[in-house]
């Protein structure tokens, strides 16, 4: 799968070095919890029996975190 992966960098013009795990990497962070899936379900997406092998490859995204912030704001607004 590498050498495929190499192979369309290079037709892509792409410099950096794309593995298995970059788009594991990928998949996990841009793809998945990028368009707000939940950890879980990428977790399920991705094979995983364990949420923390899920959280190996996925990082917290910073404009998820303010989406969720603004949630809980619209929220609490309501209930008051």
């Amino acid at each position: 799968m590498n050498a495929y992966l190499k192979e369309i960098a290079d037709l892509c013009g792409i410099k950096k070095k794309l593995t298995h795990y970059v788009a594991r990497h990928t998949f996990a962070t841009t793809v998945t919890l990028g368009n707000g899936v939940f950890i879980e379900n990428v977790s399920s997406m991705m094979g995983h029996t364990r949420l923390t092998t899920t959280q190996h490859y996925a990082k917290v995204l910073d404009k998820n975190i303010k989406k969720d912030m603004v949630k809980i704001v619209e929220t609490l607004k309501n209930v008051v």
